[in-house]
Parts: C-alpha cells; structure tokens; sequence
C-alpha cells in the first residue's frame, strides 16, 4: 500500500480509504469488523464515517457507523495512533432546531458526541459535510480551530464544497490565524468530472489541499455489473446509477476501462480506481465494501500502475469539455 501526504501536510494517509457509510445499514456490525480489519492488514490506515450514518435506514437514527467503528476499535486491540479516523458534522442528528447545521452550537455538541460514539479522545480529520448558508462561515471557521485547539481534532476539512466557497474559508481562516481546511471530499470518479475539474482541481493543486474524492465507483456503475442490455442488479442505489450514468457515453466509458485495464489485469473496477489515484491533486481515494471479498478486489485499484497514455486514452472517452 502507498501512503500519501494529505494535501501540504505531514499526515500520511493510504491511499485507499475506507468509507464505512454501509455500516449499520447493507453491513452489519460483525461483517463490518470483518472489514475494517482486513483493510488494515491490507495496508489501509485511514477510515472516513460522518455522523449521520446511517440514519436513513429502518430505526436508525444516526451515528451506527461511528458506534461500529468505536465498538472495533476497543475490541481489535488496535493502537489508537496506528489509524487515521475521519468523520463529519453538518446533518440532522434530532429533532430540535438546532440539531443541524454548522453553528457552533452543533459543531460542539456533536464533535462530543461523536468522541463518545468513537470511544476515543480525538478525531484525526473533522469535516464539514455540506455548506450551511444559514450560519455565518466565519463562525464555523472559528468553532472548528478552538477544537483544533483543544486537541479534540487535529485537522479539518470540507466535503461537497465549491471553488468560491473553499477559496473564500481559507481566506478567512488566514487573516484571522485560524486553522484551515486541509482536505477536500468530492464526488468524483471517471464518468463525473466536471464538478471536480472545472475549478475545484487547480484550487487544491495551487493551495495544497489534500483530495479525498468519494463515489469513485460511480456508486457500483464502475464496477462493470451495469451493462448495455442486462438487468438491474439488486441493489438499494440502482436506479439513481440508472438514470444517472446508464447511457450510451457511460457504457462507451465501461468499455474504454474494460480496453485499458486488461493488460494490466485488471477489473474495470481497479482501473476506475487507479485513474483516480492517477490524478496528481488526488491522495486517497474512498471505497465502500459489504463483504471482505468485495473489500480485497477493490483494494487491489491500488496497485494498478497506469502509464501516460493509459491515463491521456482513459481521459479522452470521458472528457467532459466535449460533452456538449
């Protein structure tokens, strides 16, 4: 496994990273020790929860795979400083009107309660999840570094934040000496790059902030089980994969995968992963996986080395400047 810094950094960090999102709602708490586990005898050291997972399934409420993961972590025996724990703040976690949100009034009360779901002292990586245009971002800017000051956090970061906003936090966070957003979360993967590319990839180059890009699978699409013809799978996401990716640039992009990774021996799978990784601003990429099979042939992404020309035909069939 290859280890990158975040961003400008010192904080190593796999280069895969394993989003738990699945805990508590397609995994159960067993298999998903199961999985943290191999991960990390497989090399991955960083692993990425929010709060809010996963509340949108059955009598969840919120914070099932923060309990998992604190739940491993007590009983694995794992050194607390051996892995990298990255979760998020921003969704609904109760009734009251402030449960949500990035006031600092939130951020407080749910970095405690995160702490507590995690069973640890000190979250690696706090992240903020969406924008909250209701709070002032300055007071956002500000709850964040007294956590950092206190030690309950060490980095922060933002998730699904653009250009103008990111640009517009770290400059506030310089002129008021406070700490800055050190890592970006995108949804980006091979057949959705504009949103990333346009402006948000040479921001994070020129300022050196780390790329934690999630979805790179295109949510299952680019695992190659979604073919012209065939069925829908079985799945809780394949509709929105249905009308979201399932046409004719899509499929030629699963084909243009198939083509480039097979010399590698590679899935199309491990090639969208390895494109990804491919990418400069890009340090870890995040999976999610449901079984310790599924966990093992997507990791292996990892250790598909593309050329430049694999890379200059892969960008060809997907570049988004043509799209139109």
């Amino acid at each position: 496994m290859e280890y990158r810094r975040l961003g400008r950094t010192g904080l190593k960090v796999s280069t895969i990273c394993l989003g738990t999102m699945q805990f508590g709602w397609t995994a159960d708490e067993a298999t998903s020790h199961q999985i943290m586990t191999r991960a990390m005898e497989l090399g991955c050291n960083f692993f990425d929860t929010a709060d809010v997972y996963s509340s949108w399934h059955g009598d969840n409420k919120g914070g099932e795979s923060e309990t998992i993961i604190g739940n491993w972590l007590a009983e694995s025996g794992v050194r607390r400083q051996d892995i990298i724990i990255a979760t998020k703040v921003r969704g609904r976690m109760g009734p009251g009107p402030n449960d949500q949100g990035l006031s600092r009034q939130h951020i407080l009360n749910a970095v405690e309660d995160s702490l507590e779901r995690l069973q640890t002292d000190f979250i690696d990586l706090y992240q903020v999840h969406h924008p909250d245009e209701e709070t002032p971002l300055e007071e956002t800017l500000q709850a964040l570094d007294d956590l950092v000051r206190a030690g309950m956090v060490r980095y922060i970061g933002c998730s699904n934040y653009p250009a103008w906003l990111l640009t517009k936090s770290l400059w506030i966070s310089d002129v008021r000496g406070f700490s800055r957003f050190d890592s970006l979360q995108p949804h980006y993967n091979y057949v959705h790059r504009a949103e990333f590319e346009l402006e948000l990839q040479e921001l994070c180059l020129d300022q050196g902030i780390g790329v934690i890009p999630y979805s790179p699978l295109g949510g299952g699409f680019l695992t190659g089980k979604y073919r012209r013809g065939a069925n829908l799978p079985q799945s809780d996401r394949a509709s929105g994969v249905q009308r979201r990716y399932m046409n004719e640039r899509g499929f030629a992009a699963l084909d243009r995968l198939e083509e480039i990774g097979r010399p590698h021996g590679a899935t199309i799978a491990q090639t969208a992963i390895a494109w990804a990784l491919a990418n400069p601003a890009v340090d870890s990429a995040i999976i999610g996986a449901n079984s310790i099979e599924q966990l093992e042939e997507t990791m292996k992404g990892a250790e598909v080395k593309l050329s430049a020309e694999d890379k200059a035909a892969l960008d060809e069939a997907t570049a988004w400047e043509e799209r139109n």
